[in-house]
């Protein structure tokens, strides 16, 4: 893929691979950026905050997916629609589940270890069509996530378009899965983890590494320097620790629905905080994204979780 020009020069903390893959998904995104028809958006709730300023053109909005936008994980719920469809085979499950039991037992990420939980994962699809995982994710969407997704952030995100801003989702899931969740929302587009594809076809590699981390970080600032954003004058929202980089590059932060470290650090920066969970429903949902293994490694854990659910 042709080097792209957004970034303007700066001591850049996060990995070469981190880079490549926020500029792919930005690249992605606006490649499938069109004007949206929002009648089909949720009702939400008119007590959402005075922030944003309205019609200012140079902030947007961007909001983690899991845990923050929806309950759970997008990659656990698109994992059980994979499984129902029979993607996955019982030795696919076998080792899956191993590879996933060392992520969550070690709490580290090992780059070997991730590399190949990645290339298991995307297995998978490869040799599928885009399309047909499009397709997919809409049937998905109505089956799993339609119904879990939060009023109140779904109240932020409105809010935002009502004052005249774009708003995106920024997720490790499949970059298609993210589109396909964000034009169910009325929202302008999404950032997603890029799977290499040839003539519509999955060749079962990445292109850079999953959007997690300080991968969403590069993909925002790549992306508000191709929309001519300030942003400064930008939000973002998210419920994870993990997404610190991406919320400290913009001038009005959230933590939504905040994990323990991220809130710790929320209370000390003072930036603004909405959980919407109640009672246990204040625990962690889904399968934890820490593990980052990327385009469907965090489904093929649901599938995991489905089929032991089953014996």
């Amino acid at each position: 893929m042709a080097a792209l020009g957004w970034l303007t020069p700066r001591r850049r903390s996060a990995t070469a691979r981190s880079v490549l893959a926020g500029e792919a998904s930005a690249e992605a995104a606006r490649k499938s950026t069109q004007a949206l028809d929002s009648q089909d958006a949720l009702d939400v709730s008119p007590r959402e905050p005075q922030f944003p300023v309205h019609g200012d053109a140079m902030a947007a909005a961007f909001f983690d997916l899991d845990n923050t936008v929806m309950q759970g994980a997008a990659l656990f719920h698109f994992g059980r629609g994979l499984y129902k469809r029979k993607f996955f085979e019982t030795r696919d499950l076998v080792r899956f589940a191993w590879q996933q039991a060392w992520f969550r037992l070690a709490g580290v990420e090992d780059p070997e270890h991730m590399q190949e939980a990645r290339d298991s994962a995307l297995s998978i699809v490869q040799g599928h069509r885009v399309s047909e995982l499009m397709s997919i994710g809409e049937e998905i969407y109505d089956e799993y996530m339609a119904e879990r997704i939060w009023p109140g952030t779904r109240a932020l995100a409105q809010a935002h378009l009502d004052a005249g801003q774009k708003v995106w989702l920024v997720t490790a899931a499949p970059v298609e899965i993210a589109q396909v969740i964000a034009r169910r929302l009325g929202l302008t587009g999404a950032l997603g983890t890029v799977a290499e594809s040839v003539d519509g076809v999955y060749t079962g590699k990445l292109v850079g590494e999953p959007l997690h981390g300080p991968a969403k970080a590069e993909a925002v600032r790549a992306l508000a320097a191709a929309e001519n954003l300030d942003l400064s004058r930008c939000a973002a929202y998210s419920d994870s620790h993990n997404d610190i980089p991406m919320l400290s590059l913009v001038g009005h932060p959230y933590a939504i629905n905040p994990d323990a470290k991220l809130r710790r650090h929320a209370h000390t920066l003072d930036w603004r905080l909405r959980d919407y969970r109640t009672g246990r429903k204040a625990a962690k949902v889904g399968i934890p994204a820490a593990a980052g293994v990327g385009a469907v490694a965090g489904g093929t854990a649901a599938a995991i979780a489905l089929h032991r659910r089953r014996r």
